[in-house]
């Protein structure tokens, strides 16, 4: 673990298989774990915790100080799970006393020249590829993936599974499930793809296709869509998740392609 050309502050607690490559600066306060590896130039500053199995490459800066002019100094973190990796030049800040933390969960990629602002929380198995900008108190669920060079609207929610395009504007809740692409960001269908390589049934997927035709395509407002929903649609999981999402979205979900168009169906 120890490197000569590496700066560890001496309260830095850091498992003993961890490797650190050279000019690494690691600050008091950080708590790193087993079998993790940190990349030349790298900078963990205070109140980073980083999990077991993650490899932080090149460049890299975990845990600076939120860039919000609200921030008065207050002790904060930023959590990152275990077997996750963090790609060259990926800045994540730490949390506010809005949230304390900015979090992010097992088995995540994000790759080269990622932000994570303050206070955003990320789940397990997501991806964020190249370039993808997250501003403040974004939450972004399990399984979903960000194409690169998207900027991601403060306060945001993705669901589950979502897909987004690269080069997206996201300033809409994106729904578990679904395919966000175009100007401005609309639905453009369900991941299907994604589901089948999750595991999910033809059966399941077709269901949730079900709901979203009423939701996207038939031309109904949110309000009477999600009754028709509520009443015609056997229970599910998944409807449960979708309709739980939509009714607690506090930006609004994005809107259907079609429905921009004045298209109906």
């Amino acid at each position: 673990m120890n490197q000569p050309l590496a700066y560890i502050h001496p309260d830095a607690r850091i498992a003993d298989n961890v490797v650190i490559e050279p000019f690494v600066t690691i600050t008091k306060d950080v708590v790193i774990g087993r079998g993790t590896w940190i990349g030349p130039n790298v900078t963990i500053m205070e109140g980073a915790r980083i999990g077991e199995n993650c490899r932080i490459f090149p460049g890299s800066v975990i845990s600076a100080i939120p860039q919000d002019l609200k921030y008065a100094g207050e002790k904060t973190e930023v959590i990152i799970g275990n077997n996750t990796t963090i790609r060259e030049c990926v800045t994540i800040n730490r949390g506010t006393q809005a949230n304390n933390r900015t979090s992010i969960g097992d088995n995540c990629l994000l790759m080269a020249y990622v932000h994570v602002a303050h206070d955003c929380i990320i789940g397990n198995h997501c991806i964020l590829a190249n370039a993808t900008t997250l501003a403040g108190h974004i939450e972004i669920e399990d399984h979903a993936i960000i194409g690169g060079m998207s900027a991601i609207h403060q306060f945001v929610k993705i669901g589950p599974y979502a897909f987004i395009s690269g080069g997206s504007l996201v300033g809409k809740d994106v729904p578990p499930f679904t395919k966000a692409a175009r100007y401005p960001l609309s639905y453009v269908g369900v991941n299907s793809v994604g589901l089948r390589r999750k595991g999910f049934s033809s059966e399941t997927i077709n269901h949730i296709l079900d709901i979203y035709r009423i939701l996207y395509v038939r031309g109904y407002n949110v309000s009477r869509a999600l009754d028709i929903i509520d009443t015609e649609i056997q229970a599910s999981p998944e409807k449960d998740q979708i309709l739980d999402f939509v009714r607690r979205s506090v930006r609004g979900v994005m809107k259907g392609f079609m429905h921009r168009n004045e298209s109906r169906s």
